[in-house]
């Protein structure tokens, strides 16, 4: 028997919503791999800020940043999110508020003092590693400039 207060509109949207991983997607493995292989260690999944509920894919808590590998669809990406025919004014709702939100979310991280990164997906795992440890890199040279 469906929820008649469910937040989906639809069987079909409550079954894309609640089919989509949290962790462990392929593009997340692929970025971490490649990370990894640069020779950088990580937490995974974490808060970034213990006072905000939001996780960061990875997080480089010695550096102060926090890489997020936002989903095209989810995310809304310019070059590949199309609008679903069905249920469009929900999905349009969603991922605006899916970008307010990492809008938001930047800014509280950027207060206090770190530095927020976003990966597309689609990018290249191995070229958005060279990007995460160059962030990292500057991050780490800063900060022993200031100490």
């Amino acid at each position: 028997m469906p929820n008649e207060k469910a937040w989906a509109s639809n069987e079909a949207t409550r079954a894309i919503s609640g089919s989509s991983r949290n962790v462990d997607t392929k593009p997340e493995v692929a970025l971490r791999r490649a990370v990894h292989a640069l020779g950088l260690r990580y937490q995974v999944a974490v808060q970034p800020l213990p006072n905000i509920r939001r996780t960061a894919d990875l997080v480089f808590r010695r550096s102060k940043v926090a890489v997020f590998l936002d989903g095209c669809f989810w995310h809304g990406c310019q070059q590949h999110y199309r609008l679903p025919a069905s249920n469009s004014d929900y999905w349009h709702q969603k991922v605006e508020l899916n970008r307010d939100r990492d809008v938001r979310l930047n800014s509280l991280l950027i207060e206090a003092g770190w530095l927020p990164l976003h990966v597309w997906e689609h990018e290249d795992p191995q070229a958005a590693a060279l990007k995460i440890a160059e962030a990292i890199r500057k991050r780490r040279a800063d900060m022993d400039r200031q100490s």
